[in-house]
């Protein structure tokens, strides 16, 4: 998708995690090490953004330079890194998304990832996105940017109150009457999916750069 719109995309080699699941779990010397080992892969490549298409890994990629703040080695680089992550949505919304582009024929809703609408205050650019496909209809969900349960590992440490939040979210999500649920974190996806599941709905959940991709003819 990326390529459809003129970016030359290159991929570091030895990239691996961001850290986020790391610091969500408390374990700072480790979410520092890979936070370290992450600018150091990136800074090789050269490249000028980082775009990153899971939501969790942006938000926290962004948090760099707080993380590494009192590392005199480092935080001038984390500063200098954290400018240049930029969500894939963020990215592609800067200019209209380059055609052709094939009708999607479906009804979708979006679900606003925490760690894309309140984690990088990024909202209507996925919505202006979906909005170009040909053939989609975006229906608005109620309480679009309420957690669906998942942030990070909380479904894992508060299962109860992650269940509660599910099951609101999955209300609103059929309310809707869509055939599609699209969002842009993995974890969202799996907690939307599981929930959706249970309820016995054919809804499915996509991530925003699937729903783009099928535009492309992918």
């Amino acid at each position: 998708v990326l390529a459809k719109n003129g970016y030359e995309v290159v991929v570091p080699r030895g990239q691996g995690c961001c850290g986020a699941l790391h610091a969500h779990g408390g374990d700072h010397a480790r979410a520092v090490a890979l936070a370290r080992q992450t600018i150091a892969t990136f800074e090789r490549a050269g490249a000028d953004a980082v775009v990153v298409n899971t939501s969790g890994c942006g938000a926290h990629m962004k948090g760099y330079w707080h993380l590494l703040a009192d590392d005199p080695a480092w935080a001038a680089r984390a500063r200098t890194f954290s400018t240049s992550v930029r969500d894939i949505s963020e990215q592609l919304a800067r200019e209209p998304l380059r055609g052709p582009l094939r009708p999607v024929p479906m009804t979708a809703t979006y679900h606003d990832p925490c760690h894309v609408v309140h984690g990088q205050r990024i909202r209507g650019e996925p919505r202006k996105l979906l909005a170009q496909i040909p053939g989609l209809e975006l229906v608005e969900l109620q309480e679009a940017d309420w957690c669906c349960g998942s942030a990070g590992i909380y479904n894992l440490t508060q299962p109860e109150m992650a269940r509660r939040l599910l099951e609101r979210k999955t209300r609103h999500v059929l309310e809707t009457g869509a055939e599609a649920v699209v969002t842009a974190n993995p974890g969202c996806i799996l907690q939307l999916a599981q929930g959706l599941r249970e309820r016995g709905a054919g809804v499915r959940v996509l991530h925003i750069v699937e729903v783009l991709n099928r535009a492309y003819g992918g």
